[in-house]
C-alpha cells in the first residue's frame, strides 16, 4: 500500500504541490514547469483522442524527466436522449439568435469516456506516466490492474467519504479530496445523486482521519498558507487549479484572464447548463443563463457541452466573450499571473514562511 510518508519519495517530489490536470487549459510547457520545480505537473487527457494525448505526453517529456501526472474522465457514457437534447436547442435558439447565429442541428457526445476507450488505455500502457489519475469516478477492475502492472500510480477525486472508500476497495493508490470550493468539473461520480457539497478542509480531515490511503486536498487553495493549512490536516500534498490559470504557460485566452482578473472572480457559480455537469465558473452571461434552467431539463455530459461550445464559439465571433467555459474556484481573486516556476517559487516561500 503506499503511504502518506512514501508517495512523495516514490515521485521523487520535492515540493507537496500538484498543478490540477484542467483539460483545455493546461500544457505540457505548464506541466513540465511544475515538475521541474519540484511539483506533479499534470495534463488534462479527458478531452483529447489518444494521438492528441499521447502528444502531449511527449512534448511534455521532451521539457522535462521528472512525474507527470495524465489524468483521464471517467464519467458514465452518454445517454442519447433525442426528445429532450431538441428541447435543449430550441432553449437555446435565442441565446444563438442574439448573435445572429442558429444552434447545432443536432448534439454529438464530443468525450469518450475512459471506460469505453480501449486506445487510450493502450496508448496509456505504452507511454507509461508516472501517474494516471480519474476524475467522475473510476475505471473497471481490469483497466486498474493493467495500469498498476505497468508500475503507474494511480490517483481518484473523490467529493465524498463513500467515493473515497469506492477507490481505496479499487486499488487506488491516493484520494485526491475534492471541496465544494475546487473549480471545474465537480468529480462527483453521480452527478444526479445527493451532493453534501463538503468544503475542502472538512472532506480532507475527514478522509485523512477514516482512511490509511494518503489524501490530497484539492478546492480554494490558492497560496502556501491554504498549502501549510492542508497539510496541518493530514493531506500529504495541495492541488491548486485555479491558482495556475493565469500562468504565461497556460492555453487560457485572453477573455478568459480578464474574467478571471475581473469582479467576476468574486462570484463563482456551480453551473451544470454549460457542459451537463456541474462545475465551478467565473459569473457570466452563460453562468446567468443558466440559473434559471431545472437540472432535469439539462442533457447528459458532455453532450450538451456540444452546445455551450457552439454557443460561446457564436458569441465570442460577435465580440461577446460572456459565455466561455472559465472555469475557477472560489479562490479566484487570489489569482496570480507570472510564469510557472515564478509561482512554484512564491508558493514554497510562503509555505516554508508559515
Amino acid at each position: 500500500m503506499t503511504t502518506a510518508r512514501n508517495l512523495l519519495d516514490r515521485l521523487n517530489l520535492r515540493s507537496p504541490i500538484i498543478q490540477a490536470p484542467m483539460a483545455g487549459v493546461s500544457t505540457p510547457e505548464l506541466a513540465a514547469a511544475v515538475s521541474n520545480a519540484g511539483g506533479l505537473g499534470s495534463l488534462g487527457l479527458g478531452a483529447s483522442g489518444a494521438d492528441g494525448a499521447r502528444q502531449m505526453l511527449r512534448q511534455t517529456r521532451a521539457l522535462t524527466d521528472h512525474a507527470i501526472n495524465a489524468n483521464v474522465f471517467c464519467h458514465r457514457p452518454a445517454r442519447a436522449d433525442i426528445t429532450r437534447q431538441a428541447r435543449w436547442l430550441d432553449r437555446l435558439t435565442p441565446e444563438f439568435a442574439r448573435f445572429d447565429a442558429t444552434p447545432p442541428a443536432k448534439l454529438t457526445e464530443i468525450y469518450t469516456s475512459f471506460l469505453a476507450d480501449d486506445a487510450m488505455l493502450d496508448m496509456l500502457l505504452e507511454e507509461r506516466p508516472a501517474v494516471v489519475s480519474f476524475h467522475f469516478g473510476l475505471p473497471g477492475a481490469t483497466r486498474i490492474a493493467a495500469l498498476k502492472q505497468r508500475g503507474i500510480l494511480l490517483l481518484a477525486s473523490a467529493t465524498s467519504l463513500a467515493e473515497a472508500r469506492a477507490c481505496a476497495a479499487a486499488g487506488i493508490d491516493a484520494i485526491v479530496a475534492q471541496g465544494w470550493e475546487a473549480g471545474g468539473h465537480r468529480g462527483c461520480f453521480d452527478e444526479n445523486a445527493p451532493d453534501a457539497q463538503l468544503g475542502t478542509f472538512a472532506l480532507t480531515r475527514l478522509l485523512v482521519q477514516a482512511l490509511e490511503l494518503p489524501v490530497i486536498a484539492a478546492g480554494g487553495i490558492m497560496d502556501g498558507a491554504g498549502i501549510r493549512a492542508a497539510l496541518d490536516l493530514g493531506a500529504v500534498a495541495a492541488q491548486l487549479g485555479t491558482a495556475f490559470i493565469a500562468c504565461d504557460e497556460t492555453s487560457a485566452n485572453a477573455a478568459y484572464r480578464q474574467a478571471l482578473a475581473s469582479e467576476a472572480a468574486q462570484n463563482t457559480v456551480m453551473t451544470r447548463a454549460i457542459s451537463g455537469r456541474p462545475a465551478r465558473c467565473l459569473s457570466n452571461r452563460f453562468t446567468a443563463w443558466g440559473a434559471e434552467v431545472p437540472d432535469a431539463e439539462v442533457p447528459d455530459y458532455p453532450i450538451t457541452y456540444d452546445a455551450g461550445k457552439a454557443l460561446n464559439a457564436a458569441a465570442a465571433a460577435a465580440g461577446e466573450p460572456g459565455y466561455g467555459a472559465h472555469w475557477a474556484g472560489q479562490g479566484a481573486p487570489l489569482a496570480r499571473p507570472m510564469p510557472a516556476s515564478r509561482l512554484m517559487a512564491t508558493l514554497m516561500q510562503e509555505l516554508a514562511a508559515g
